[in-house]
């Protein structure tokens, strides 16, 4: 997949002291991904627009709220609901491309 007319943030977002990273990327209609890697341990982390993290290498398991633990291997995609908290147990290194949907409210 290739990314046409985008910004791309020259800083990295650095979690869990460097096992997580990433850099966000922001296209000419507003819309916003982010490219990063994951490296092997247990993480817990939050979103607040509903997003769908392509796990395009690697693989790890996710328990979204009120569910049980599930395994993903590359190629795969999940699907995160908007304002979640969520664990992964990232298995071996992942490579992933996070998309993010904004929640529009009607006044």
């Amino acid at each position: 997949m290739d990314f046409r007319n985008v910004s791309i943030a020259k800083e990295a977002s650095i979690l869990y002291n460097g096992n997580i990273t990433s850099r966000g990327i922001t296209f000419e209609d507003g819309s916003k991904k982010t490219l990063g890697i994951m490296l092997p341990g247990e993480y817990e982390l939050n979103t607040v627009n509903k997003s769908t993290i392509d796990i395009n290498s690697g693989s790890l398991e996710v328990m979204l709220p009120a569910e049980d633990w599930v395994e993903y291997t590359a190629p795969a995609s999940i699907e995160i609901s908007q304002n979640s908290k969520y664990k992964l147990k990232v298995t071996s290194l992942v490579d992933y491309c996070c998309s993010f949907e904004k929640v529009s409210y009607k006044k």
